[in-house]
């Protein structure tokens, strides 16, 4: 009985510091997602002009990409951006830059791309704040 109360404290102090025969993995399991970078539509816009190569994705309707849009952009609905993103965007390191309207789908679509392992992401907001040139089919 007297071995049983010396080995409570001993147990107890094992649990209480963390005592632990397993080694601990270094670093992280899983592989390392690069979180996609915010920009403005002035940095957007001297990016396209380097004329380095770019994707440029509309993330918002069919609808709302007819009505307006920056020219070169491809459209894949934030819905669809898991589903048509590995066949449409199949360079996972290419530079890609993101807008819907107003922000929040961009940055939605960004973030569902970064998750898929894509390593170049730019949410460059939304077209409400371009003030360069945009197209339309209804001109």
């Amino acid at each position: 009985m007297k071995k049983l109360f010396c080995l409570i404290p001993l147990i107890f102090f094992g649990l209480l510091f963390g005592c632990n025969a397993q080694e601990q993995p270094k670093g992280d399991s899983k592989a390392s997602i690069t979180a996609p970078k915010k920009i403005t539509s002035a940095q957007a816009k001297a990016m396209m002009d380097e004329g380095k190569p770019y994707t440029l994705v509309d993330v918002r309707t069919a609808d709302e990409y007819k009505m307006i849009r920056i020219k070169g952009a491809v459209l894949i609905p934030v819905n669809e951006i898991a589903s048509r993103a590995e066949k449409e965007l199949p360079d996972k390191n290419a530079t890609i830059l993101v807008y819907c309207r107003s922000g929040a789908r961009s940055s939605a679509a960004a973030k569902t791309l970064a998750g898929m392992g894509y390593t170049n992401i730019y949410d460059m907001g939304g077209i409400v704040s371009w003030s360069y040139d945009t197209i339309s089919d209804y001109n």
